[in-house]
Order: C-alpha cells, then structure tokens, then sequence
C-alpha cells in the first residue's frame, strides 16, 4: 500500500493504471475506520483492479457548533487496517493540499437536503458535495463506495454524479451493525455506558415500524408516532428527526405506496446518532 498525500502525485498514479485500462475503486471517508469502512473497503476490493481509500477530515461539512476539532482520529491504527484490506492507495491530504486558498467556485445542492440531517445542518451537504467533487476529479474512479447508513448523503452524492454526469459507478453498501443492532459508527466511543445500552433501541424502533408496515400499515404519520413513543420511553436521547419519505427523491408522502426511507436522528449528551432502513 502507498500513502499518498498530494494531489497532483495522486493524478499521475492513477492515470498510469487508467493507461494499462484498470477498473478503480474508491472509497472516501474522514478515518477512524471501523467494520462499516473495511465492508467498503471489501466491496470495492472484489470488483475492482485497484482501490483508493481517502482519509480526510472535511472542514466545509461541519457547522461552527460542531464537532471537527474532536472528530476522533487515529491514522496509525487507519493505516494498519487499510493494508490489512489490501488497500493499494491511500490518499490522505492536509486541509492545506486540498484547500491551498478560498474557492472560487461554490458546489450548492439545491435538492435533498431540506430534511433529515440536512435541515438542521444548513451548508453541510455543499462542504460533502464540494469536497467529493474535488475527490472525483483527484481519483477518476469507476466506481465510488458509500455507506448506507449516510442514506442522505448517497441520495446526494446519487444527484451530484447524474447532474454534473460523472462517470463513476455509485455502490450503496448495507449498514453493518453491532450484534445489539447499533448501526456502526466512529461517533459511537462518545456514547457513555448508559447511553450504549439504550441506543440499540433506535433500531429496533425501526424494526417495530417495518413491522407495521409488513402488516399492511401505510400511514406515515402513524408510523413516525411509533417510533417516537418509543424512543422516548426508553432512552434519554432527544429526537432529532423521525421521518419517512420517498428515496433517493427524499418527498414527502400522505401514503407508503413509494420506496422510502425511515430515518432517525437522536441526540445524547455527546454524539448525535443516526440510523435508516430503506423499504
């Protein structure tokens, strides 16, 4: 595996192997890598001649009252777990190398981001945006790999390659979860010991509403009430969001009769946990 942390070195690796007609997988993350990643990571590994990992903390996606500073990072422990997936290239660049001066030209996404996470982090999906752009033109991948559990992220990410026709094949990936059900996440060391224990519980509150749904339910409202009562009464989280709405479109709906997402956010005293199932 090579680390590589400037951009222009990256180019000229990767168009010796666009040369030679090799497939790229590339897998963008900010680091601290955990069992989600290295699912990535495997997937891009089996269709691909060649895979890409980036590791780079983005400071256009994090609003003033958020956590960049703190965001957890361990390149050592990254580095090591990316070559034990056979990674080949590790792209890992200073804020400086990717951002040398202020831009001019802004990336605004205009659609998919007025719900979910989107509404109450105004900015944050132009900085994913804007910095996948930039990771699109550095590493030229056929395919880009994307976590399910960033589902309005994909959606965004989904739009961004059809608007501005990248050619780059997006592969959604499964959420990998705890064997409590907690969808995997670098955030989740911040959790305390108590908040641990209720947090599966966000989970199976979405369990409980595909339940219903799996019954013959289709009122969205009803379904949004049952995840609330739920995650009220057993955990100590605040709600930030329960919604349903039609996926990739992220509409809302009066009647599940579309593909869609349930989608939840929950704060605790530290970290902010998100989680999804799309039906």
């Amino acid at each position: 595996m090579k680390v590589v942390t400037s951009i222009k070195e990256m180019q000229i690796e990767i168009l010796n192997h666009k040369k030679r007609d090799e497939s790229i997988g590339f897998v963008p993350t900010m680091g601290f890598l955990h069992e989600g990643h290295l699912t990535l990571i495997s997937e891009a590994r089996k269709e691909n001649d060649i895979v890409v990992l980036s590791i780079f903390v983005n400071p256009l996606q994090f609003g003033p009252k958020e956590d960049f500073s703190t965001y957890p990072r361990d390149f050592e422990r990254d580095c090591a777990l990316a070559e034990a997936q056979k990674v080949d290239y590790l792209f890992y660049p200073s804020v400086e190398e990717m951002y040398p001066h202020e831009s001019s030209v802004k990336v605004v996404v205009q659609q998919r981001t007025d719900v979910l996470c989107g509404k109450s982090r105004p900015g944050h999906f132009d900085g994913v945006a804007t910095v996948i752009t930039k990771l699109f033109h550095i590493i030229m991948p056929t395919r880009a790999y994307f976590g399910k559990k960033d589902a309005q992220q994909v959606a965004v990410i989904d739009g961004l390659i059809s608007d501005f026709n990248f050619p780059v094949q997006l592969i959604p990936v499964d959420i990998v979860r705890e064997e409590d059900g907690l969808a995997k996440s670098s955030r989740n060391v911040n959790l305390l010991p108590g908040e641990r224990q209720q947090a599966p519980v966000i989970y199976k509150s979405i369990k409980k509403a595909k339940k219903a749904i799996d019954g013959g339910e289709r009122n969205p409202e009803y379904l949004t009430s049952l995840i609330k009562e739920m995650i009220s009464s057993e955990t100590d989280g605040e709600i930030d969001y329960v919604e349903i709405l039609t996926y990739p479109e992220l509409k809302p709906l009066e009647r599940i009769d579309h593909t869609i997402i349930i989608a939840i956010a929950v704060k605790f005293s530290k970290v902010r946990l998100i989680d999804n199932i799309i039906i």
